[in-house]
């Protein structure tokens, strides 16, 4: 039997894992990590990660020829592959400071299975035969050590961009009037562009995006390419934009302050069907109305308030190394509360942001909301999941992204 072992027990390795055990039931697969917490979660019946369908998955498999422990070297000595996926965080101190990975952790890694493993390297086929259990043999790819790195970096930059490319398209539509869902449908149907990932929103998030351009935007500086370093720092840039932007619509819109008025979030993961809340563009979002003094309610129904409240006092950064554990900060703790539900979040509200695109803020009961909240009630839709009319048509001054503005919102002052 080939085994696997996998170093680090995170969001990348838990569940790569648990599908490679599932699809090769003949492969004996062990996830290690020196977090006995974390292990031990993934030994429980209430998994450290959520995403729809890991659960059954792990439960399938966990047991059977998935296994998870803290004897990190005892796995790696017994493998046949070593999967390293192990944090890469952006460095925040040091040559390429807030660019460059840092390989620290990977590097431990790498020089701990060089001190345990006695094996050879193992041809590139064996390494195929895992995959081609379930994908066609003609969608595996291999490549020389930089294709690979710069594939990776590529695709993440490329979906990041087109993300980017129809926000600053949402704030042109505001400004014109026209809508922007009805422009990326048209844009989509070119089948050279395709519809995917032109959705307008607050902004991306997530573990990859940003990490991945800054370190290519590094990579090129380092090889004497400024002009295509400073191309892709804009995709970051128009990212941190609408963001702003959404804060100051928010600001500008509740006659240009929101200090000690109650705003609810609903949603802080930075997408619908996760726990994630890395990058999540609900951190900078909040931490902007807190800046203006207002005092937030958040729901999500995957992310717990000890998350979420870390999220809130820790740096740009820091969530990729371990001072993430460290207590959250009593200050910001007074003017935030987290509860579980979103009427509960909703209730005596000035107005209500949508971040994330969970599915039940779609058929909330929003007769039953505006009831509830301070009038005027506004809802700023930083998802583009309501019905903009329907809401108005209840008594909301609606904000949504790159929609025809409200009549309230055109007698407001310009947002910069």
């Amino acid at each position: 039997m080939v085994k696997i072992c996998c170093i680090g027990a995170g969001y990348v390795g838990g569940p790569t894992m648990a599908v490679i055990a599932l699809k090769c039931p003949s492969i004996e697969v062990a996830v290690v990590d020196i977090s006995k917490s974390r292990i031990a979660a993934w030994n429980s019946d209430q998994l450290p990660i959520y995403e729809p369908g890991l659960d059954g998955v792990v439960k399938q498999c966990r047991g059977k020829n998935l296994f998870f422990s803290t004897d990190v070297e005892k796995h790696v000595y017994e493998a046949d592959i070593v999967f390293v996926s192990v944090n890469t965080p952006t460095k925040t101190r040091g040559l390429g400071a807030g660019k460059a990975a840092d390989l620290t952790y990977w590097e431990s890694a790498a020089r701990m299975i060089a001190d345990v493993s006695k094996k050879g390297q193992k041809a590139i086929q064996t390494l195929k035969n895992v995959y081609a259990h379930w994908v066609p043999e003609g969608r595996i790819l291999t490549t020389n050590l930089w294709s690979a790195e710069l594939s990776k970096l590529a695709a993440n930059a490329f979906l990041a961009q087109r993300i980017s490319s129809v926000n600053a398209m949402s704030a042109l539509c505001e400004a014109t009037g026209a809508n922007v869902t009805q422009v990326s449908y048209a844009v989509g149907t070119d089948t050279r562009i395709g519809p995917k990932f032109l959705n307008a929103s607050v902004g991306f998030g997530g573990s990859c995006f940003q990490k991945d351009i800054l370190n290519l935007v590094y990579i090129c500086e380092c090889n004497g390419l400024p002009e295509v370093a400073e191309y892709w720092k804009q995709v970051i840039k128009i990212n941190d934009y609408q963001k702003s932007r959404f804060v100051n619509r928010v600001v500008s819109s509740m006659f240009n302050t929101v200090a000690t008025k109650k705003i609810a979030i609903l949603g802080f993961a930075f997408k619908k069907d996760t726990g994630d809340t890395r990058e999540t563009p609900a951190i900078d979002v909040c931490k902007g109305l807190l800046g203006d003094k207002a005092r937030l309610s958040i729901y999500d129904p995957q992310v717990t308030e000890d998350q979420i409240q870390r999220d809130l006092w820790m740096n740009k950064f820091d969530w990729d190394h371990p001072i993430h554990l460290q207590p959250t900060s009593p200050t910001t703790e007074k003017k935030v509360s987290v509860v579980w539900d979103a009427y509960e979040a909703t209730k005596d509200a000035d107005g209500v942001c949508i971040l994330t695109e969970w599915d039940e803020f779609k058929t909330l009961d929003y007769q039953k909301v505006y009831d509830n909240m301070r009038k005027p009630a506004f809802v700023f839709d930083g998802r583009n999941i309501v019905d903009v009319d329907k809401l108005r048509e209840i008594g909301f001054i609606v904000y949504s992204i790159g929609k025809p503005l409200d009549p309230w919102l055109k007698d407001m002052p310009a947002v910069a």
